[in-house]
Order: structure tokens, then sequence, then C-alpha cells
């Protein structure tokens, strides 16, 4: 099966990391270059539904995405230590240049050493910054700058970022890590296992059991549309067949169920029991269970049961949740949060009154960390809870922060 992998990095690494990609039949590489590292979420939150996986050409761009989490898919980075560090080192060397006293960015402290004491150089004026989060290219320009003025003195600075090579190339010696060819097949090869293993898993039998009040009109459209096939299921009932992976892209990461709202339109009543399992039997027993559950809750609902005794309420894109009229602990159910956190959003909305939050202004007002307030608001907002705004540009050299409105 062919494997489309998203390639992120700047635009010179890029090219040669998918050439190495493109020496596998089965993948076909999307180059999606770069200025600046911190673009690289914003590449990855517009590509996302073109690509099966990512391969970032660098540790920074894969932590920057990971922190914003907009890494849907399998995502890998290929290491430069090792291999790709030796091999620099060996390039050095034949260049002339005292590979003793030297600074590192972005590599880890004990990778460098380890690999310089391996080569026989002696690393008591090896200068390091390892990268962790919050680092930013002009901290990594400084370090280096700083290194350089030192009591040793660094006669060449190594970085593995292209803004801080092009910042210091004329007024210092500076080389710039690439990743080997070897470094960047191991990344593949587990990148494409990791792929392998979510397909695996999409393939995952789903199916479904569902009650419509005026027989089947509609239905046979709607499940067509998600890939799957239906089938009279005994005592009104019909029975609903597909597969894991078309039916997570439906449900958009099993969030909602849009095919809920238009078969309302024709029936009365409409329940929906999904079951994810491993096999037919499973998923038939996991679906009744489903939809047992369904009955108990309303005359328009679906739900979806897996593995663990995880039940989800899939409600229509188009019909969302009005906690003014919908009991506040099947909205929990719905988002995943619990009501003590929906109360205290709710007390943030109202002290807000008419003016929209950020992510920022969310997280510090609930006293949680920023990527928890992402969380809730991308929960809310696939359920309708909340709406984007627009954008609010910081003024720094940061992603703009969306604004969102709150209707909890």
């Amino acid at each position: 099966m062919a494997v489309r992998i998203g390639i992120v990095g700047p635009h010179d690494l890029v090219d040669d990391v998918a050439a190495v990609c493109e020496e596998q039949p089965r993948v076909t590489a999307h180059r999606l270059a770069y200025d600046h590292e911190s673009e690289a979420p914003a590449i990855t939150e517009a590509h996302v539904s073109s690509v099966d996986a990512w391969l970032f050409t660098g540790v920074v761009p894969f932590t920057l995405c990971r922190e914003a989490e907009t890494l849907a898919r399998p995502a890998v980075f290929v290491d430069y230590t090792g291999a790709t560090l030796l091999q620099a080192m060996v390039r050095l060397v034949r260049e002339g240049h005292d590979v003793s006293r030297i600074s590192v960015d972005t590599l880890p402290t004990a990778e460098v050493v380890a690999t310089f004491t391996e080569a026989g150089v002696p690393v008591a004026h090896v200068a390091t910054l390892p990268y962790r989060s919050g680092v930013t290219s002009e901290q990594a320009i400084a370090f280096h700058r700083r290194a350089r003025r030192g009591a040793q003195g660094s006669q060449i600075a190594v970085t593995c970022l292209r803004s801080v090579y092009e910042k210091l190339r004329g007024e210092m010696s500076v080389y710039r890590l690439a990743p080997s060819t070897h470094a960047v097949r191991n990344a593949l090869r587990q990148l494409l296992l990791e792929t392998d293993n979510q397909l695996t898993g999409d393939a995952q039998i789903a199916i479904g059991l569902a009650e419509l009040s005026g027989g089947d009109e509609g239905l046979l459209k709607e499940v067509v549309a998600v890939g799957g096939t239906v089938a009279p299921a005994g005592s009104g009932a019909h029975l609903l067949v597909t597969t894991r992976g078309p039916l997570f892209k439906a449900t958009h990461g099993f969030a909602d169920l849009p095919m809920l709202r238009r078969l309302a339109d024709l029936h009365e009543t409409v329940r929906i029991g999904f079951g994810l399992g491993q096999g037919a039997a499973e998923a038939e027993n996991l679906a009744r269970r489903a939809l047992s559950r369904a009955r108990k809750i309303g005359p328009v609902v679906a739900v979806l049961s897996m593995r663990g005794d995880t039940d989800l309420i899939l409600d229509a894109a188009d019909s969302p949740l009005d906690p003014a009229t919908t009991n506040l602990n099947l909205v929990s159910q719905r988002v995943g949060l619990s009501v003590a956190t929906l109360l205290r959003l709710r007390e943030v909305r109202e002290a807000a009154g008419s003016e929209p939050l950020n992510t920022r202004e969310l997280a510090d007002r609930l006293g949680v960390q920023p990527r928890t307030a992402r969380r809730m608001l991308n929960r809310l907002e696939l359920a309708g809870l909340a709406e984007r705004t627009g954008n609010l540009i910081s003024g720094g050299s940061g992603r703009p922060l969306t604004l969102y409105r709150i209707g909890i």
C-alpha cells in the first residue's frame, strides 16, 4: 500500500530527505518546506488531510508541532547524533578545524560526548546546548557567540538550525549539520512501521445497528458514503458494516456523526449503535451494547462502543449540544470533560462577557497548561460549544493566537 509522507524542514534538506525516501517504491514524498522552523505547526495543520505520516528533517520542527498538537498522523524526525555527527567531525578535521574546541546546539550533551569519546576526541572544551521546549534560534545564536568569546574559545559552531547558520556564517566559522542518508533511512524505516500499525488499526471492523422509525429511507446513501454496506438485521433494525478508517474520518475522529441529523430529517427516531472490534463477532456485540445505551439516551442519538467499556456519544455535527436544554452530565460524556471543568469554563465565559478568549487567557484563568486549555477548546469546538472568531497577532515571532467564543 502506498504511503504519502509529508517531509517538513528547510528547503534544501527537504529535497535531500525526500530523495532518500523516494528510493522506497511504496513512498510518495510531499515536500513541505519552510523559511523558519516556527512555521512548521502551520504547515502540518494545513496539510494534514493530504499525508499519511510526517517525517521532519530535525527534532526542533517536530517538537514545535508536537507541542502545538498538530500531529494527527504518525511522525518521526531524523536523528543527527551518531553517524550524522561523526560524519560532520570527519569533514571538519579534513578542512583543518580543531574539533576539540567546538560548540554544538540542539543535540543532547550525552550523545555528543559519547560520539566524541568513541572517536578519541577530548571533550573538555566542547560546549553543548541541548534542545528543550522553549529554546529559540536567538538563544542558540547567543550560545555560540558566548562559546566563541569564552576562555578557551570555540573554533567553530555546529548547528542543526538553518536560521542559526544564516545568522552566524558572516561572523564566525559555522557548520550546519545535515542528516546522513543512513539516518534518513533509519527514520523512514521507523515511520513506515508506525504507519503500517495504524493502517492495520484502521482495518478494524466497524459494525452498526440502526433503528429508524420510517424504514430505511436515506440510510443506504449515508452508509455508502462511509464505504460501508447495509442489510436487514431483523425486528426492524438494519446492519451497517464498514471499517475503522472510513468511520474515523466520517465522524471527525469519533467526535460527531453528520449523517445523524440528515436521517433525523426523514425519521422521527434514529438510534445507531456502532461497535469497533478485531472481528465481526466482537464488533457486533459491541454494537448491541451501543444501541442499548442509545435507547436510554433519546430518540436521535448514535453511540460508539469499543473495548474496555469505552462508549462515545456521537452527536450530529450540524446540531450542536445546547447546555441550556441538555443535561450537563450528558455534555460531559460527549466532550470528555468533567462536569466540574464545564462549570469552571462557564464561569470563565461569564467573566469574559462578550469578549472572545484565546488559549493563553483560558489557561491563565483556569490555572492549567496552555496545551491543556487548547485540548479543552478543541473538544468544545468539535461538540459545537466553541466557535473560532479570528486570530490575535501577539507581536512576537510565534503563531497567531486563535480567538474562541465559548457557548457553554
